[in-house]
C-alpha cells in the first residue's frame, strides 16, 4: 500500500484501472492522529467494531493482489469520523457507540466537524472518485466492490449470517453475488442483512449509484476473518466469484435512474 503523508486520510493499492473492478474499504483502520490522542477511550475500545471493521482491510488486500484490482482504504478510525456516512449524517461523528461514550467527541461543534471532514473524510472520497475517473479514462466502466465486516454478537443476540450483501437500487453485481455465495450450502448469506444497503450519501451511493456504476458491499462476520486462514479462505472464495461476475458486460455499463436525491 502507498500513502503520502505523516497521517494520510487514505491508502491505495496499485492495480490495473482497466481490470473492471475497484475495491474500497471504508473502515480499514483503528488509528487516530496524535493530535486527537485516544479520544478519551481505553485501548481496548480501539480493538472493537466501534473503531473499525476487523479483518476487512486484510480481505481487501488479498482481493487486490489476486484480482490485480486497484483499491482505496481509509486510514482513520470510524470513531474519529465515519467514512461510510454522508457529510450531513447525524452519525458521522459518534458521541456514543455500542455502549461506549466517546469523550473526545462530546463537544464536537460545527467547526470541528468541518475540520474532520476536510482533513479525513473529503480526501478519502476524493481518492475514490479519482480511482473511478482513472478507470473510466481507460474506456472501461468499473464495478465497485466494498468490503466490511460485522460483529458476531449484537445486543446480546448471536447473528446467524456468515456474510451479507448490501445493495440499494442496482442489482447487477449484488444479486449474482448473493446467488453465487448461496451456492455454498454451508454459508448463510444475508440479502441486505444484517444491515440495509439503502443509506443516502454513503460510499456506495456517492460513488456508484450517483454515477450509475454497478456495485455491491459485502459484510463478513468478523470471527470468520480474524485469522490469516480465514482471510485467505474468503479471499479465494470472493476472487473466484468476482472473476466470474467481472466477465458480464452488463456490469460494465452506466445505468441511469429516473431520479436520485442530491
Amino acid at each position: 500500500m502507498r500513502s503520502a503523508a505523516a497521517f494520510p486520510p487514505f491508502a491505495t493499492i496499485d492495480g490495473d484501472p482497466a481490470c473492471g473492478l475497484l475495491l474500497v474499504c471504508d473502515h480499514a483502520a483503528n488509528r487516530v492522529p496524535a493530535s486527537y490522542g485516544d479520544l478519551g477511550l481505553p485501548p481496548a475500545e480501539f480493538q472493537r467494531h466501534i473503531a473499525y471493521d476487523p479483518g476487512a482491510a486484510a480481505v481487501t488486500q488479498a482481493l487486490a493482489a489476486s484480482l490485480g484490482a486497484p483499491a482505496v482504504l481509509s486510514t482513520f478510525s470510524r470513531l474519529l469520523i465515519d467514512a461510510n456516512r454522508g457529510e450531513d449524517d447525524p452519525t458521522l461523528i459518534m458521541r456514543l457507540s455500542d455502549g461506549a461514550v466517546v469523550p473526545g467527541n462530546a463537544h464536537v461543534d460545527a467547526a470541528e466537524r468541518g475540520r474532520r471532514i476536510a482533513a479525513f473524510h473529503a480526501p478519502y472520497h476524493a481518492a475514490i472518485a479519482a480511482a473511478v475517473d482513472a478507470a473510466l479514462a481507460t474506456g472501461v466502466v468499473p464495478a465497485i466492490f466494498s468490503v466490511h465486516s460485522f460483529t458476531p454478537v449484537w445486543r446480546g443476540a448471536r447473528r446467524r449470517w456468515h456474510a451479507g450483501v448490501l445493495w440499494d437500487k442496482d442489482p447487477r453485481l449484488a444479486v449474482p453475488l448473493i446467488e453465487a455465495l448461496r451456492g455454498d450450502r454451508g454459508l448463510v448469506v444475508g440479502d441486505n442483512e444484517p444491515y440495509a444497503g439503502a443509506l443516502l450519501n454513503d460510499t456506495m451511493y456517492r460513488h456508484a449509484t450517483r454515477r450509475g456504476l454497478a456495485h455491491a458491499l459485502i459484510e463478513i462476520r468478523q470471527d470468520l476473518i480474524a485469522e490469516p486462514a480465514g482471510v485467505a479462505a474468503w479471499g479465494e472464495r470472493l476472487t473466484a466469484i468476482l472473476k466470474a461476475l467481472n466477465r458480464d458486460a452488463d456490469i460494465h455499463r452506466v445505468q441511469t435512474y429516473g431520479s436520485l436525491a442530491d
